[in-house]
């Protein structure tokens, strides 16, 4: 491990949360998972580099979709078991659905709502339906 990681309590998994946010407005845009060579690599190249854990791989943001996520910012929480990435969201679409954020559906009383549009469709994005 290397200053940048050795800081972080990981999981036993050997993964930590990492929120993604826009560095303008501080819209939370997604969480997603990182591992040491994730965050390592996230700070060298400049852009998100996430953990898949359904893919047991290393993601980069935007590598089918074009919508990279550029490194604005890195902070770490008080116990140091949270990464918020500052990000600039290339093409403005965050979400695997679509939308600007993942965070796209609210509770109402009757249930859950979806509240922020689809800008672009799925298959339009990875040309087929993730």
């Amino acid at each position: 491990m290397t200053a940048v990681s050795e800081q972080i309590k990981w999981n036993d998994q050997g993964l930590v949360p990492a929120i993604a946010q826009d560095w303008q407005s501080g819209e939370v845009l997604m969480l997603a998972w990182m591992n040491p060579e994730a965050l390592e690599l996230s700070v060298q190249e400049g852009r998100a580099v996430y953990w898949s854990r359904s893919r047991s791989a290393l993601w980069r943001k935007g590598e089918a979709s074009g919508h990279v996520q550029k490194l604005k910012e890195l902070r770490i929480d008080c116990d140091a078991d949270t990464v918020l990435l500052k990000v600039e969201q290339v093409g403005g679409i965050a979400c695997h659905t679509g939308r600007r954020s993942c965070f796209y559906r609210k509770l109402e009383q009757d249930g859950w709502r979806e509240t922020d549009p689809v800008l672009r469709a799925p298959a339009d994005i990875y040309g087929n339906t993730p």
